[in-house]
């Protein structure tokens, strides 16, 4: 008897205060290369939540913990992220570095452990970024990723691959036809 394979589940993560940035436009061409893998998407854009900086008080790291003591928007994501099995995370940079929305949002992610033994493990990850400056290394990006490298390379996670380039106004990004080929790329190899 053959049994049908389950989807793969896909939650993105859209930390800009635009809608329709340039981070969601690289976003949107990896959520079109993961379903036409297969993938089913969801997207969260997490600038119209309620999400409070993470308060230090260790709740979510005690022996039966009931997790994340803070009740608001972040309550909701939390079980989106443990049942999916990859994650894309996208976002400008801000003052040379990923958004203030996505950092926290980063900083919520430590109660997720609370959710489940090591629920990091085995999420696979796609980034994709975009920057004022010509220069990844002196707008910043570069220290955007290096955040994302170091954090889920603690946690265990794979970063399948980052997708990054130089856009001001919002849609610009969408002009540079290589990018955007490489952003749908990698959302089938997110997904396979």
């Amino acid at each position: 008897m053959e049994t049908k394979m389950e989807k793969q589940k896909v939650l993105v993560v859209l930390g800009s205060p635009r809608k329709k940035g340039n981070s969601a436009s690289l976003a949107e061409k990896i959520i079109q290369g993961a379903e036409a893998a297969g993938a089913i998407t969801e997207t969260v854009f997490i600038q119209g939540l309620k999400i409070a900086p993470c308060q230090s008080c260790y709740a979510c790291q005690v022996k039966d913990s009931k997790g994340c003591a803070i009740e608001d928007d972040m309550q909701s994501i939390y079980p989106k992220l443990l049942e999916s099995q990859s994650w894309v995370l996208a976002c400008p940079v801000y003052w040379f570095t990923m958004s203030a929305q996505m950092k926290i949002f980063m900083d919520r992610m430590f109660a997720l452990g609370a959710y489940g033994q090591n629920p990091f493990h085995r999420k696979r990850i796609a980034i994709a970024m975009s920057y004022g400056d010509m220069d990844p290394f002196r707008s910043g990006c570069v220290n955007a990723l290096r955040t994302f490298q170091d954090a889920f390379n603690y946690t265990g996670s794979k970063i399948v691959g980052m997708v990054y380039g130089s856009a001001n106004k919002p849609g610009e990004i969408e002009s540079d036809g290589a990018l955007m080929a490489r952003a749908e790329e990698l959302g089938r190899k997110l997904v396979s």
